[in-house]
């Protein structure tokens, strides 16, 4: 665990589209650093439901021929972080995971303040989200090394994911790595 003075303390973790398809599709290849991402995402999973903090999962629901078209196999959340208890799953269609969907709501009920967010992709999802969950006051914490991409014809996915946790960082969110983020349960704020 990191020391205390680099701690990033949430109240809640957003895991967004890490579904079957972003890591075993014959459609498209395995997201970048797809192991240590699952392996990251799961420490995160288990410390936020140690602490009994609300988690969210976002499945995205593509059109039909897409890697995460809905109803396939390639659409169903990874078994990783398959949801436990009453966890919501809030399906999007969007970028943006409070777009049409009950996101902010059920984040307002359970008196979310700060909001660890963790997923794929990058530059579209994850981003959006990101400045979305700041546009409607959250505190917002990008866990720097929990969200991956994939290459593109211009740059390398660590490239897309450097500039996303820089670009974000100067205005919309704080970051840190997975190992720094721990989470406060509504008893103890």
């Amino acid at each position: 665990m990191a020391s205390p003075e680099h701690t990033v303390t949430c109240d809640a973790l957003l895991l967004i589209d890490l579904q079957r398809g972003m890591f075993d599709s014959p459609l498209i290849p395995p997201v970048w650093a797809a192991t240590e991402l699952r392996a990251r995402v799961r420490a995160l999973l288990s410390r936020a439901r140690e602490a009994e903090v609300p988690v969210v999962l976002v499945q995205h629901s593509g059109p039909a021929g897409h890697a995460l078209e809905e109803r396939t196999e390639g659409w169903e959340l990874h078994p990783d972080v398959a949801p436990r208890g009453r966890e919501p799953v809030l399906a999007k269609r969007t970028p943006d995971a409070f777009h049409g969907t009950d996101l902010h709501e059920i984040l307002q009920e359970k008196g979310v303040r700060s909001l660890a967010i963790a997923g794929i992709q990058t530059e579209l999802c994850v981003d959006t989200t990101c400045r979305r969950a700041f546009s409607l006051g959250y505190d917002v914490t990008l866990v720097e090394d929990a969200h991956s991409t994939w290459d593109t014809e211009h740059l390398r996915a660590a490239q897309i994911i450097e500039h996303h946790n820089q670009l974000l960082k100067s205005w919309f969110v704080q970051t840190g790595p997975a190992a720094a983020v721990e989470f406060r349960s509504r008893a103890s704020r």
